[in-house]
């Protein structure tokens, strides 16, 4: 019987999480392998992976907390709250000062309720909510609304320093989306944000250091002889 095992990956951009998933299955041969914990293609970093019996422990994992940086813009927006959809709207930023960007992100700090946003894989009436998205629905317009979930983010702290960059650092719970944090710090501020980049840094104990890239780990599951010259 397999009883399998845990695997750190570095996730590359623009893949999704699926796409490590079947590189490693048929890299490695595994016959059964999931990934504990989704990343949006546009972001990087931890990606924790279960093989064989380990994959009776996806859930453990997935409920563990998470940390993440990133960089997000202020003064424009985009439907996708990220760089997959274009920009729509654009916002005066002169009147923005550090001290409120801090104060809004304290806000967002502590056990809060967030709406998904509407470019998010979370099933709405039988239909995941970017299906919709790209059929050119808007969040209002989902019948029935969006629910709201109740998240617990322990750390957002923000460096205004390349502004209107803003560097960030968040540790939260599962079920968190940082696209949601960005959007509402955004509106909080009157006006409006957008994710340029992200990175997962940490899961529970698992940290980004000791992750391998996809290339890596395949190079050390397989006999050198059955790689390719």
């Amino acid at each position: 019987m397999d009883e399998g095992q845990l695997i750190l990956i570095d996730k590359p951009l623009t893949w999704t999480s699926f796409d490590v998933v079947k590189k490693l299955k048929y890299g490695c041969k595994f016959k059964k392998i999931g990934h504990a914990g989704t990343l949006d293609p546009l972001a990087t970093g931890l990606l924790i992976l279960c093989t064989g019996k380990m994959t009776k422990q996806i859930d453990s994992y997935q409920a563990q907390e998470k940390e993440y940086t990133g960089t997000l813009v202020l003064g424009k927006t985009t439907p996708s709250v990220d760089l997959e959809t274009a920009f729509d709207a654009e916002f005066d930023v002169s009147d923005l000062t550090t001290e409120a960007i801090r104060a809004a992100a304290q806000q967002l700090t502590g056990v809060i309720e967030q709406i998904p946003p509407i470019y998010s894989a979370v099933r709405v009436n039988g239909e995941r909510l970017y299906e919709r998205a790209r059929r050119g629905e808007t969040a209002d317009k989902v019948e029935g609304g969006i629910k709201s979930r109740t998240i617990t983010v322990s750390v957002f702290e923000v460096d205004a320093e390349r502004f209107p960059e803003i560097d960030f650092r968040i540790v939260c719970s599962k079920g968190t989306y940082i696209r949601s944090l960005v959007r509402d710090l955004g509106l909080l501020l009157q006006n409006g944000a957008y994710l340029k980049a992200l990175r997962r840094t940490r899961i529970g104990d698992f940290r980004i250091e000791d992750a391998d890239t996809v290339e890596g780990f395949i190079r050390k599951c397989r006999p050198a002889e059955s790689l390719p010259s």
